[in-house]
């Protein structure tokens, strides 16, 4: 006898990256953490929280920090879903728009397989599409699949591309569900999906301080869509799921946007150099616009090469999946981190 629902027993839960034990010393470069410290600004914000707010309730919409989201990102306040991380608002949503039978989860593959797990969950079915050559955005295909909802993320993980703004408007012009964009690496790109909610009722546009805030470890995300959309998701949200510390520190870090940038510079740079270094050494790496690079050694050996580098104290993320399995995802470190990584690797 089982104690769980025929779902539950039947998937199999998401794997997060390595972490290692406490005390062991490492370059960890396999969960796209940002290498560089939050914003002072938010470890001042830590640092100020009195007794009284760990004794009370949080505020369960996270309104002060719905209002940084406002003044930094230029869209109306109430526009604003806060999450313990864009995670739990990948979950509101599937919890609120999919279950079995014809209302589905889509997305093009690969991608962050959390969607699967998410949709598993539920249950509910999920449509997982190929992408096209080239990393094309396969919107017919998508469309057909006809989900209730349809997750695109831009920067896409594993492969670093981003999709084209124009792609992504006519996927929300024809499909009848949600289209949820993921932009949890959207610091480290050129360009955000954002106007396309002012466009369309139907797309909601997901962000997190994970990556470019350097907040991993906080667990804070917030979704921007319109208001009728939120109006479903809130009925499904934990009533206080945002904790006091969080909703003060994302403030603060909402609110240091030129701190953010000059950090999420400094990634980019280093992001390219640490391409043209790889492909020095014969790597295949495919153009990224997030905080990482995919990257295929010269003999497909990922998986040996994965392996010698955590002997020698270097993480990095290996996938055993169709068409990752030749590859390594590494993410940007520091300059001294990334040279530690090319020089290990010239040797291996």
């Amino acid at each position: 006898m089982s104690y769980f629902r025929p779902a539950i027993d039947e998937m199999t839960g998401y794997v997060p990256g390595e972490q290692p034990k406490t005390g062991i010393k490492v370059i960890k470069l396999n969960t796209n953490e940002n290498p560089y410290p939050p914003s002072p600004k938010a470890i001042a914000a830590l640092q100020t929280i009195d007794s009284d707010s760990l004794r009370r309730y949080p505020d369960p919409f996270a309104h002060d920090f719905c209002q940084a989201v406002s003044d930094a990102l230029g869209v109306p306040k109430d526009w604003v879903i806060v999450g313990n991380g864009s995670d739990d608002v990948l979950n509101i949503l599937i919890r609120a728009c999919a279950e079995s039978g014809d209302r589905k989860v889509v997305y093009p593959m690969p991608t962050y397989v959390l969607y699967r797990t998410l949709a598993a969950m539920q249950p509910s079915e999920t449509v997982e599409i190929p992408y096209g050559e080239g990393f094309k955005l396969p919107i017919d295909q998508l469309v057909a699949a006809k989900g209730a909802v349809t997750f695109i993320a831009s920067p896409n993980s594993p492969s670093g591309h981003a999709v084209p703004l124009d792609d992504l408007r006519q996927l929300a012009k024809r499909v009848s569900g949600i289209v949820a964009i993921d932009e949890a690496y959207v610091d480290f790109a050129e360009y955000s999906a954002l106007p396309l909610v002012q466009e369309f009722e139907n797309v909601i546009v997901l962000r997190t301080l994970s990556k470019g805030y350097s907040l991993a470890g906080l667990r804070l995300g917030f979704g921007i869509a319109n208001p009728k959309l939120l109006s479903g998701l809130f009925k499904v949200k934990d009533s206080y799921n945002i904790d006091a510390i969080a909703i003060a520190v994302g403030t603060a870090a909402m609110r240091d946007q030129a701190y953010k940038n000059t950090n999420a510079e400094k990634v980019k740079v280093s992001r390219t150099k640490l391409t043209l270094d790889l492909k020095s050494l014969d790597y295949s790496v495919l153009e990224s616009r997030g905080n990482f690079v995919l990257a295929k050694p010269p003999k497909g050996n990922a998986e040996e090469i994965y392996l010698k580098l955590k002997e020698s104290g270097i993480l990095v993320r290996y996938f055993n999946q169709a068409g990752l399995a030749d590859k390594l995802r590494i993410t940007v470190g520091t300059d001294e981190q990334n040279q530690a990584l090319i020089d290990l690797l010239s040797i291996v």
